[in-house]
C-alpha cells in the first residue's frame, strides 16, 4: 500500500540501543499462525483482518502548511460482529463501532481462516503530529539493521582482499621481471634450444580459439553488460537513483542496456577482425540476440506462471511490447552501429607471428587441467562480494530498499582487480606449462564465480527463505539463473580483458627471432 508515494511500513526498534530511530519494514503480514487463550487443539492459522493506519504529518512553521511525513500500520486480527441483518450501506459492528467508542484491540478473539467463513475486513485511521521534516521522511526506510557487521564484513572483505592483490602483484612482477631479463639474455641458438616457460609456446599464444565467433559475443555481451552497470552505479552513488522514484533503478539499468548495445558491437568486431574472421554480420546478429533473448525467455516464463497465479505483480503484456520495442528498435540497430565502426579500424596486430602448424600440448598435471583450475579461479571473486551478497538479496526477497551502494561501489571495484589478478595468474601458470589455449578459459576462469553464486542462492534458499510453494520456488531460482548468468557474462569478460592485455604485453617485452 503506498500513501503519498509512501509505502506502509510497520514500525520496529532497531536492536541498536544507540539508535532512537525506529526502523520501517515495508508491508504487513496478512496473518498468521498461532494459539489464543480460548482456543482448542494445536496451533491454526488466521487472518489480520483490521488495519490501523497511522498518517504522520509535519506542519510547516512559515507557511502553515502541512505533509505527510509517515504511513504507519498496525495489523489485527478480530472476527467481527454485527448487528443482523447485514445493511451493505451502513453496517453497524459490534467489535469496531465509532459511535459507541469501542476499538479493536488485542483482547478480541482473533479471526481464523476456514472453509466458507464469512470475513469482514475494517480501518481505522489516526493522524499524529511528527517532528520529522519532508526532506527526512525516507530515512525511517533506508536505515539499514546490522550496520556494524555490514562495516565490519566490508572492511574485512577488503583487507583480504587487498592483502592478496600485494602478494598478487609482487609474485607476477618479480617472476615476470626475472623471465624477461633471462629470456632477453639468450644470445645463443643452443642456450635458446633450452629456453622453457611461456616464450616456448610464442607462435601459438595467439592462435585464434576454437568457436572464436562465440567468444566474441559473449566478450561483446560482457562489455554491454559492464558499462551499463559501471554507469548505473556511479548514478547511484551519486544519489540520483532515489528508492522514493519508484522503479528508477530499473528503468535505468533498462535504458542504459539499450545504448551500451553501442559498445557491444565495437567490442565484439575488433575482437572479431583481430582472430581475421570475415562474417561480422552474422556476429554482430548473435551478439544483439544471444543474451537479451535467453534472459527474455526464462522472464517471460516466469511471468506466464505469475499470470497464472492472477498476482497483480506480474509484468502487464503492453509492458513487454514496449521492452521488445526498445530492444528491437534501439538495442539492434545499436549493436551493428558499433559492429560496423569496430570492424572498419583496422585489426589489432599481435606482438609475435603465429606458427602455421600448431604445437603439440603436453601432458598436463592434475591440477592444471581446465576444470580445476576455472572451479578454483571462481572462488576468489566469488569471496570479494558474497557478503555483500547476502545483504543484497536480503532486500530483494524480504522486501526492504537497498541503498547502500557506496558499499556497493566499493566491492564492484575489488570484484574487478580480483577477477583481473585471478585470471592473469592462473593465465600464467597455463603458460609456463606450455598451454597456449588459454582464450576461453581465460573467460570461464572468473565468469566461474557466477556457478557459485547460484550454490549460494541455493543455500540461501533453503536457510533463509520460507517459500514452500512451487510456483514461488520456480521464481526464486529462475531470478536468481538470470542473475548468475548477468554475473557469469561480467565476470568473464573482466578476466578475459586483463588476459588478453596480460599476454600481449609479455610476449611484446622478450625478443623473438
Amino acid at each position: 500500500m503506498i500513501l503519498d508515494n509512501l509505502p506502509v511500513a510497520m514500525s520496529k526498534p532497531t536492536s541498536s540501543v544507540a539508535s532512537t530511530h525506529e526502523r520501517g519494514w515495508r508491508g504487513f503480514p496478512v496473518g498468521f499462525k498461532g494459539t489464543y487463550a480460548d482456543q482448542t487443539g494445536g496451533e491454526k492459522f488466521f487472518l489480520n483482518n483490521h488495519l490501523v493506519f497511522t498518517i504522520l504529518y509535519h506542519k510547516d512553521p512559515e507557511t502553515l502548511m502541512s505533509r505527510i511525513v509517515g504511513f504507519e500500520v498496525t495489523p489485527f486480527s478480530v472476527k467481527h460482529q454485527y448487528e443482523a441483518p447485514w445493511n451493505k450501506d451502513r453496517p453497524r459492528l459490534l467489535t469496531c463501532n465509532p459511535d459507541s467508542k469501542t476499538y479493536v484491540n488485542p483482547t478480541q478473539p482473533p479471526q481464523e481462516v476456514n472453509v466458507d467463513e464469512e470475513i469482514i475486513f475494517s480501518y481505522d485511521v489516526e493522524f499524529k503530529s511528527s517532528l520529522v521534516k519532508w526532506a527526512s521522511r525516507w530515512n525511517t526506510y533506508l536505515l539499514m539493521g546490522d550496520d556494524q557487521i555490514h562495516w565490519f564484513s566490508i572492511v574485512n572483505s577488503l583487507m583480504i582482499v587487498l592483502f592478496l592483490s600485494g602478494m598478487v602483484a609482487m609474485i607476477m612482477m618479480r617472476t615476470l621481471h626475472r623471465d624477461i631479463s633471462k629470456y632477453n639474455q639468450l644470445e645463443t641458438q643452443d642456450e635458446a634450444q633450452e629456453e622453457t616457460g611461456w616464450k616456448l609456446v610464442h607462435g601459438d599464444v595467439f592462435r585464434p580459439p576454437s568457436n572464436a565467433g562465440l567468444l566474441c559475443v559473449y566478450v561483446g555481451t560482457g562489455v554491454q553488460f559492464f558499462g551499463m552497470t559501471l554507469v548505473t552505479m556511479i548514478f547511484a552513488v551519486f544519489g540520483f537513483l532515489s528508492p522514493a522514484n519508484r522503479g528508477g533503478l530499473m528503468t535505468a539499468m533498462l535504458l542504459l542496456w539499450v545504448f551500451m548495445g553501442l559498445f557491444a558491437g565495437y567490442a565484439s568486431a575488433r575482437l572479431y577482425k583481430a582472430f581475421k574472421g570475415s562474417d561480422w554480420k552474422n556476429i554482430t546478429l548473435k551478439v544483439a540476440f544471444t543474451f537479451p533473448a535467453t534472459v527474455f525467455a526464462i522472464f517471460f516464463v516466469l511471468n506466464f506462471l505469475i499470470w497464472g497465479e492472477k498476482s497483480s505483480g506480474a509484468v502487464p503484456f503492453g509492458t513487454m511490447v514496449a521492452l521488445v520495442l526498445l530492444w528491437f528498435g534501439i538495442s539492434v540497430p545499436l549493436v551493428f552501429i558499433g559492429s560496423y565502426f569496430g570492424y572498419k579500424k583496422p585489426a589489432l596486430e599481435d606482438p609475435v607471428r603465429t606458427n602455421k602448424i600448431p604445437r603439440q600440448v603436453p601432458e598436463q598435471a592434475w591440477y592444471m587441467r581446465p576444470v580445476f583450475s576455472i572451479l578454483i579461479g571462481g572462488i576468489l571473486p566469488f569471496g570479494a562480494v558474497f557478503i555483500e551478497l547476502f545483504f543484497i538479496l536480503t532486500s530483494i526477497w524480504f522486501h526492504q530498499f537497498y541503498y547502500i551502494f557506496g558499499f556497493l561501489f566499493l566491492v564492484f571495484i575489488i570484484l574487478i582487480v580480483t577477477c583481473a589478478e585471478i585470471t592473469i595468474v592462473l593465465c600464467y601458470f597455463q603458460l609456463c606449462s606450455e598451454d597456449y589455449n588459454w582464450w576461453w578459459r581465460a573467460y570461464l576462469t572468473a565468469g566461474s564465480s557466477a556457478l557459485y553464486l547460484l550454490l549460494y542462492a541455493t543455500f540461501y534458499f533453503f536457510t533463509r527463505l520460507e517459500i514452500t510453494k512451487l510456483v514461488s520456488g520456480i521464481l526464486y531460482f529462475g531470478y536468481m539463473l538470470i542473475s548468475s548468468y548477468c554475473f557469469f557474462v561480467l565476470t568473464g569478460t573482466i578476466g578475459f580483458y586483463a588476459c588478453y592485455w596480460f599476454v600481449r604485453t609479455i610476449y611484446s617485452s622478450v625478443k623473438i627471432d
